[in-house]
């Protein structure tokens, strides 16, 4: 039998830093891929890493013309990338091991473009005056990482209707997108961005924006985020169609990613207003108990049972 060969010591360093960079900038994210074998787990990692490295330009202090000219300059280091020319011992760990995880796993690096795209309308300050308008933006900087994602899980032989697997993970992207936008609705007015829909924000007198840890004078708030909150949940309802189609330990790591995002709405919910008055998270046992529920496979089952039968 021929013996696996051993990963260059170069590439392995990649992979830790980037794993590294994962571990300490993405703790929910950190949370699913633990449940992944070794190499997704990788993949995964390295996927996070240039993604945040593009979301950090973005958000940083730089003027837009510089913030412009560093991103395009990152499209330039995935167009090497997606070519094969990263050495493996090339200085910068990143691109080594996003390299090396597009060379082991089907990865449609076009998503990185898109995400690129996306975080440009950002330095732009693009505004959203329909839910139509914001799902461009969505799916350019969270539905595209669901179909990246989906290039490293891959779907499991024989389930049915895996014609529509990148649909699915587009959509779950998109409804944990949704769910980042109402826990940072404060954050992000204070850094002068509104994300969620004008004329949802006009619906529910809210169109003052979110400046202070009160609802504008007035506003329906609560219900503003209760319209949200039940559009989110209908987005999570389609998404989890993908579940079944995946392998035991990839289902596991969508289930804990989007599990706690779940949660995390189940608490907005319940107290709209504490996302005015700091960023609402989850306590580490709770996290916990989010991935042993994906890894028992309780809510793959879950989703195979309410799937008609021969749905495609």
């Amino acid at each position: 039998m021929d013996q696996p060969t051993p990963m260059p010591a170069a590439v392995q360093a990649a992979y830790s830093y980037c794993e590294a960079v994962t571990g300490q900038q993405a703790r929910n994210f950190a949370y699913g891929i633990r449940l992944l074998p070794t190499d997704k787990r990788q993949a995964m990692s390295a996927l996070y890493a240039f993604s945040r490295r593009v979301d950090d330009i973005g958000d940083g202090t730089l003027a837009p013309d510089a913030k412009h000219e560093r991103l395009e300059a990152t499209r330039e280091l995935l167009t090497r990338v997606r070519a094969g020319a990263v050495a493996e011992d090339d200085t910068d760990p990143v691109a080594v091991a996003l390299t090396d995880a597009a060379h082991r796993f089907p990865i449609p690096l076009d998503g990185l473009d898109e995400l690129i795209d996306g975080v440009l309308m950002d330095v732009r300050g693009a505004t959203y005056e329909t839910w139509d308008d914001l799902k461009v933006y969505c799916r350019c900087v969270a539905g595209a990482i669901g179909r990246l994602s989906l290039g490293v899980f891959g779907t499991q032989s024989g389930a049915r209707g895996t014609e529509r697997a990148a649909e699915y993970a587009d959509t779950l992207g998109l409804a944990l997108q949704l769910t980042n936008i109402l826990r940072d609705v404060r954050e992000d007015a204070g850094n002068g961005r509104t994300y969620l829909p004008a004329d949802d924000l006009a619906k529910f007198g809210c169109s003052a924006g979110f400046h202070t840890v009160s609802p504008p004078p007035g506003a329906d708030f609560a219900g503003l985020i209760h319209f949200e909150v039940r559009r989110a949940r209908a987005l999570f309802a389609e998404g989890y169609r993908l579940l079944p189609m995946l392998d035991r330990r990839s289902g596991a790591c969508v289930a804990a990613m989007a599990g706690i995002y779940r949660r995390l709405l189940d608490r907005i919910e319940r107290d709209p207003e504490a996302v005015l008055r700091g960023r609402v998270s989850l306590p580490g046992h709770e996290k916990a108990y989010v991935a042993m529920r994906g890894l028992s496979g309780l809510d793959t089952r879950h989703i195979a049972r309410q799937s008609p039968r021969g749905r495609a």
